[in-house]
C-alpha cells in the first residue's frame, strides 16, 4: 500500500463517525467498498484556497464542497476574527449565486458564524458577487463570504472570502486563516445557529448598490445618445438579471433586449456548454438576437456577475467578441479621458493590471501620466493596491479574464458597473458616428496594435495535477532559449521572485508575492506566460504580441501578421 493510499484511508476513516451525519458516513463506506477511484478523488487532499477562493465539485469528502468542509472553513474564520478584532462587535455579510445548494450552503455558513456570536447579514436571495463586496463595506462588516463557483461547470460550487476593506483575502490574512482552519478538527465546528443574530438583507442594499454604480460608472452621456443605443444582454442563467436591467434602465438606456431563454437563473445552465462569457459559444443566442433587433453591442455576464463578455460590430458590420484585454483597454482609456477632462489627474492616480494582461495598459498610463501598478493574477491583488497606497486615487483596472473594476466602491471585478461603463462608451461613440470597434482601432494606431491569446489545457484529477506540476518544472529547469526565431531575452520566475536577463545574465529580485508563474520575454516584444489555474484543473498559457499600426485602414493586414506570429509560437511550443 502506498503512502498516498494510507493517507486517503486515514482521511476517509475520519468521516465514518460523528460529527458526520449518517448519510455522509454511508456514502464514504460505499466508496471504500465499491468505488476506490471516487474515494481517492474525494480524499486525496484537503480542498485548498486558490486565486479566487475555494472551488470544487460538490459531494462527500475532504476534497469536495460540502457542509463540513465549508463549516470547517467558517469555524476557522470565526476563530481568526475573534483574535484579529478583539473588543469589536463582529459582523459578516453572506451572499450566494444560482448554483445548486448555494442557498443551503450559505445558510450553513450563516449558522456557524451566528453560533460563534457573530452577527450575520445574509442576502434573502441570490445576488451578484460584486454586491457582496459593496454590502460588506456598506454594513461595516469585518468579513464577507459568497457561495459561488463563477463560470465553472454545474457540479462545482465555491467559497470566496472578503476582508473588511471589501477585497478578497490576501497575505498575511489568507495564510493565517488557512493555518487556523488546518489546526481544527471537524468536531470543533459549531453548527447550532443563533437565529437572533441572522438578519436577511435585500432591497436597501440593492438600492444603495445601484445608486453607487450609476455614480461611479455613469458619465456625461446625453439622453438621446443613451436612448439611441441598442443593447442585447444575457445573464447566462446567472445572478446579474437581479440588477443589470434595472441599473441600465435607471441610467437611461431604453433599448435593452434580454435573451429570454437565458434570463431565468438555473444552476444547470441548460442553454450553454459553459456559462463563461470568455467563450464565444456562450453568447450564441445573444448574437442571434442582436442580428434580429439590429443591436449595436452584446453583453453577457457569468453566473455570479463579476465577468462580462462584450461583442461589437466590426468595420464590416459583423458581430465579433472582444477579448478581456480589449475591453479593459477601452474602459481604462475612457476613464482616463473623463478624469483628464474633469481636471482630476495630478500625478497621484493609478490604474491597475496583472502580470498576464496586455502591456498596452502601461502605454495608457504613460500617456496620461498616471501610474500603472501590475500585480499577480486575481482582483484581490488590485484591491490590495488600493489598500496599500491610500495616498493614490484608483481610477480603474482589470485583467485579461474579462473582469474590470471601476473606482473603489467595489473591491473586486464587477460586471454590473463594467456593463454600464461599456454602454456609456458605446453610446458616446455612436453619437459621433463612431463605434466601440472604431475606438479600439484608434487606440491601436496611437499606442501600437497589441494582440493577445489564451490557451487553457485541462488536466483533471490526481494524475492531471501531477502533469501540470511537471509541465511547470520542465519550463523552469529546461528554459527555452529562443521561440519563433526570436531570442528569449528575459525570464521572470514568480515562484522564486527573480527576473533573469539572458543577454547579460543579470538577476533582479521581483518585489511581488511568490506565485507559480513563469514569463518569457522575446526580443521583438512578445510575451509568453505560463501558470496553473488557481481555481480550475488547468494550466494556462498567455501570449501577447504587438506591432505598429500606421492607420486604421491597415488593421486587417497587421492583425493577420500578429495572428500568424502567435500561432507559430504555439506550434513551436507544441501546445496545439
Amino acid at each position: 500500500m502506498s503512502l498516498l493510499n494510507a493517507e486517503i484511508l486515514e482521511r476517509a476513516n475520519e468521516w465514518l463517525s460523528e460529527p458526520f451525519d449518517q448519510a455522509t458516513q454511508d456514502e464514504v463506506m460505499r466508496m471504500v467498498t465499491d468505488d476506490t477511484v471516487s474515494l481517492a478523488e474525494s480524499f486525496y487532499k484537503n480542498l485548498e484556497f486558490g486565486t479566487g477562493g475555494m472551488r470544487g465539485v460538490m459531494g462527500v469528502g475532504s476534497n469536495k464542497i460540502n457542509r463540513y468542509t465549508l463549516g470547517k472553513n467558517t469555524q476557522g474564520i470565526a476563530n481568526y476574527m475573534r483574535q484579529s478584532f478583539e473588543g469589536r462587535k463582529l459582523k459578516v455579510a453572506i451572499a450566494y449565486d444560482c448554483r445548486y445548494n448555494s442557498n443551503t450552503l450559505a445558510k450553513v455558513v450563516a449558522d456557524v458564524f451566528s453560533a460563534n456570536d457573530i452577527e450575520v447579514y445574509l442576502f434573502s436571495d441570490m445576488r451578484p458577487t460584486p454586491e457582496l463586496s459593496f454590502a460588506l463595506k456598506y454594513l461595516n462588516c469585518q468579513c464577507g463570504i459568497v457561495l459561488t463557483a463563477s463560470h465553472n461547470p454545474p457540479e462545482y460550487n465555491g467559497y470566496k472570502v472578503y476582508w473588511e476593506d471589501g477585497g478578497q483575502l490576501v497575505p498575511p490574512q489568507d495564510e493565517e486563516i488557512i493555518a487556523e482552519i488546518d489546526s481544527l478538527n471537524y468536531d470543533a465546528i459549531r453548527f447550532d445557529a443563533n437565529e437572533n443574530l441572522i438578519h436577511l438583507i435585500d432591497k436597501e442594499i440593492d438600492e444603495a448598490f445601484i445608486q453607487s454604480t450609476i455614480e461611479n460608472a455613469g458619465f456625461d452621456t446625453s439622453k438621446s445618445a443613451k436612448e439611441n443605443l441598442k443593447i442585447v444582454y444575457t445573464s447566462l442563467h446567472g445572478t446579474s438579471i437581479k440588477l443589470i436591467p434595472e441599473t441600465l434602465s435607471r441610467a437611461g438606456y431604453a433599448q435593452v433586449s434580454i435573451v429570454p431563454e437565458q434570463a431565468e437563473p438555473n444552476g444547470d445552465f441548460p442553454t450553454v456548454k459553459s456559462p463563461n462569457p470568455e467563450e464565444p459559444e456562450a453568447l450564441t443566442m445573444a448574437l442571434a438576437l442582436a442580428e434580429k433587433v439590429g443591436g449595436d453591442l452584446v453583453i453577457g455576464t457569468d453566473p455570479d456577475s463579476d465577468r462580462l463578455g462584450v461583442a461589437v460590430r466590426d468595420a464590416h458590420g459583423k458581430m465579433i467578441l472582444l477579448n478581456g484585454n480589449q475591453t479593459m483597454v477601452l474602459m481604462t482609456h475612457f476613464l482616463l479621458e473623463q478624469w483628464k477632462k474633469e481636471g482630476k489627474i495630478n500625478g497621484k492616480e493609478f490604474i491597475g493590471s496583472t502580470i498576464v494582461s496586455t502591456p498596452m495598459m502601461l502605454e495608457l498610463a504613460s500617456d496620461f501620466e498616471v501610474e500603472c501598478k501590475v500585480g499577480l493574477t486575481g482582483f484581490k491583488w488590485i484591491a490590495k493596491m488600493i489598500k496599500d497606497f491610500p495616498e493614490l486615487k484608483f481610477i480603474g483596472g482589470g485583467e485579461e479574464s474579462f473582469g474590470f473594476m471601476v473606482g473603489d466602491a467595489v473591491r473586486d471585478k464587477d460586471a454590473v458597473s463594467a456593463t454600464l461603463l461599456i454602454c456609456e462608451i458605446a453610446a458616446q461613440a455612436k453619437s459621433i458616428g463612431s463605434s466601440l470597434f472604431d475606438e479600439l482601432l484608434k487606440l491601436y494606431v496611437k499606442y501600437g496594435f497589441y494582440k493577445e491569446k489564451l490557451i487553457s489545457i485541462t488536466k483533471k484529477g490526481i494524475d492531471g495535477a501531477r502533469e501540470i506540476k511537471q509541465m511547470m518544472i520542465d519550463l523552469r529547469e529546461n528554459p527555452l532559449k529562443g521561440i519563433n526565431g526570436q531570442r528569449v531575452v528575459c525570464i521572470e520566475d514568480y515562484q522564486n521572485a527573480t527576473a533573469r536577463n539572458l543577454i547579460s545574465d543579470e538577476v533582479e529580485e521581483l518585489n511581488i508575492p511568490q506565485s507559480d508563474v513563469l514569463i518569457y520575454y522575446l526580443e521583438d516584444g512578445s510575451k509568453i506566460c505560463a501558470r496553473p489555474s488557481g481555481t480550475e484543473p488547468k494550466i494556462k498559457f498567455y501570449f501577447s504580441v504587438n506591432a505598429p499600426l500606421d492607420k486604421v485602414e491597415n488593421y486587417q493586414t497587421v492583425e493577420i501578421a500578429l495572428d500568424k506570429k502567435v500561432n507559430n509560437i504555439i506550434k513551436e511550443m507544441q501546445l496545439n
